[in-house]
């Protein structure tokens, strides 16, 4: 059923592949930029272009409740139409974002009621309604509707999680999408390694074009996520692609692509570049310090976006304190940059057969904060 993906070259664990779309190629391993309500927050389409970005994630949750996935579908045909973006996206289920953000009401087996966090109106999220949400926005990837249970959670809630998660999955897979998307299962079971197996082979026995680690970076220890990742990604289908969700740092994405991971996606570069916050080899460097103030040196000297190549940190701090919003701009741009630069590196380092050595100079520099 993965025929789109093929996995081009190994180091040790880390893969190199090319996912095959309709709006396009992607060459894994990839970090996907989240465009929440049909924007990446303060960048145009044009932008993430002229970066080089392939992906990004669509919000289906946001989308539902504005503006709508029939008026998207109705007046425009699709999320790329309305949004002025030819390459691919993929769609998160939305189930997330109904645990996190709305006030639930009650979970059934049938689907999740629960309050908008926007105007309180009640609303049903059932496996059928999430694809037909992903259907209406016509992105190339969509995501089952799943549970997202918080960790720590014991391994009684984890299994009834599990068992919802599984029943939602093989309704999912029943929903006719558009012929050309791919749909991707959500391996559920937190840190428990029997679980998340049992999870793992019963996606598989269901049948999906890919596979997505789920309940991840919710409330676990770093260490324990890393532990669990080298362990178990291996047990994962060789020739689709495996999907860590929400995931994440720079640190993150290097240890899941080393544990064998093709595709992340994490708001960390957006959300952070609004707080003031860049990213960089030799650690993060936060734009409000007054230190920054008289420095005529580039947000980071290794760095050749656009941003870095033309602006000083001096003038981004001053934009930023003075609240104009296009240092907002500029330091988000940096950050998507840095992130899609970063997994273009290790791809490189992948195919050349050098990943493990990319990995540990990039471990031995991250955090020495050279010159931030």
């Amino acid at each position: 059923m993965s025929g789109f993906f093929e996995l081009i070259s190994k180091s040790d664990e880390a893969r190199a592949g090319v996912l095959k779309l309709e709006h396009g190629e992607v060459k894994t391993p990839i970090f996907m930029p989240v465009g929440t309500r049909a924007s990446v927050k303060t960048l145009r389409s044009e932008q993430l272009e002229e970066i080089g970005v392939p992906i990004i994630l669509g919000n289906t949750y946001h989308l539902y409740l504005r503006p709508g996935h029939k008026l998207i579908e109705d007046s425009f045909g699709d999320l790329h139409t309305f949004m002025s973006w030819k390459k691919p996206i993929l769609t998160d289920s939305g189930g997330f974002q109904v645990f996190s953000l709305s006030d639930l009401g009650k979970v059934t087996e049938e689907g999740v009621r629960f309050q908008s966090h926007i105007d309180g109106s009640y609303h049903m999220f059932s496996p059928e309604k999430s694809m037909e949400i992903q259907k209406s926005l016509g992105s190339d990837i969509a995501m089952c509707f799943d549970e997202c249970p918080s960790l720590p959670a014991s391994k009684d809630r984890l299994r009834e999680s599990l068992e919802l998660t599984m029943k939602w999955a093989r309704r999912s897979k029943n929903y006719p999408l558009r012929n050309y998307q791919k749909l991707f299962g959500i391996i559920q079971g937190g840190l428990f390694d029997d679980l998340r197996t049992e999870s793992l082979e019963r996606l598989m026995d269901i049948g999906f074009d890919g596979y997505a680690l789920g309940g991840l970076s919710v409330g676990e220890k770093n260490e324990e996520m890393i532990e669990f990742c080298k362990n178990f990604v291996p047990k994962m289908p060789q020739h689709a692609p495996r999907y860590l969700m929400g995931v994440g740092k720079p640190l993150d994405i290097l240890n899941g692509i080393r544990a064998g991971l093709d595709m992340f996606d994490c708001v960390l570069p957006t959300r952070n570049a609004r707080n003031g916050q860049i990213f960089t080899d030799f650690g993060p460097l936060n734009i409000k310090k007054s230190k920054f103030a008289e420095e005529s040196m580039p947000l980071d000297p290794n760095c050749s976006c656009a941003i870095c190549k033309r602006y000083s940190r001096g003038y981004i701090r001053h934009l930023f304190t003075v609240g104009e919003l296009a240092s907002l701009e500029m330091l988000t741009y940096h950050n998507i940059y840095y992130f899609i630069k970063l997994v273009e590196r290790a791809r490189e380092a992948i195919l050349n057969d050098s990943f493990e050595t990319f990995y540990q100079t990039y471990l031995e520099n991250y955090n020495r904060m050279f010159y931030c």
